[in-house]
């Protein structure tokens, strides 16, 4: 005999319910992508007004999704909005890139230290092998530049501190915009790669002064290259 209508009724109250569906990326972070390459890569220069009339017709999008978008970067630091003239692509002063070195120097200094100190084999080859292919890129700038940051993220990510993740992360968006970049000049690849030989030396003996001590000279140094660009 089938089962009452109030038993199958019971029956499906104590059935799970269904997981919401997930909404979809909403526009505005789309176009916050698109308009963050377009700063990486020198389309929107630092200092240039953005016309938003022009962009919402290029994207085929409302200037709503585009303001959001906006929004987005100029919290991210990428984008400063000036009353009644709209928004800039951030130009940084060279107090601005001194800022964000020294801040970049505690941050990952501190996470050296951690990862000298506490991290396991796997996250040691992890870095190891990063390292490696840095050591192989060192003749290509590009390549280089990719490289060094996924290392110093993978360093940050196994401090397993996220707060400072997090803050790193946009502070090195925001260090992109520096027209100066430390590795533009001559010879600061090779530098900087002699200096991460060193750091990974001090990871490799568990030496958690010298890490700290050399992450901070990694990062003064790189300044020092930056301002003199």
């Amino acid at each position: 005999m089938p089962p009452a209508p109030a038993a199958l009724s019971e029956a499906a109250s104590r059935q799970p319910a269904a997981a919401p569906r997930l909404a979809p990326r909403a526009l505005y972070q789309e176009v916050a992508d698109r308009l963050r390459s377009a700063i990486f890569e020198r389309r929107l220069e630092p200092g240039s007004w953005i016309d938003e009339q022009r962009l919402a017709a290029e994207y085929g999008i409302s200037r709503t999704p585009l303001r959001e978008a906006l929004k987005v970067l100029a919290v991210e630091g990428l984008v400063t909005m000036k009353v009644r003239r709209g928004a800039y692509v951030t130009e940084m002063s060279r107090d601005d890139v001194q800022q964000v070195y020294h801040l970049l120097g505690l941050l990952e200094s501190d996470a050296a230290a951690q990862v000298a100190r506490a991290a396991t084999a796997a996250q040691r080859e992890e870095l190891e092998q990063l390292h490696l292919q840095l050591e192989r890129q060192v003749k290509h700038r590009e390549s280089f530049f990719a490289l060094n940051e996924r290392f110093h993220m993978a360093l940050l990510r196994i401090a397993g501190n996220r707060w400072a993740e997090q803050v790193v992360t946009d502070l090195r968006k925001v260090m992109k915009l520096n027209r100066h970049h430390s590795l533009f000049k001559q010879g600061r690849m090779s530098e900087s790669l002699s200096e991460h030989r060193a750091l990974m030396q001090a990871i490799r003996e568990k030496d958690t002064r010298a890490a700290a001590s050399l992450m901070r000279a990694h990062f003064a140094n790189g300044l020092e290259a930056a301002a003199s660009g």
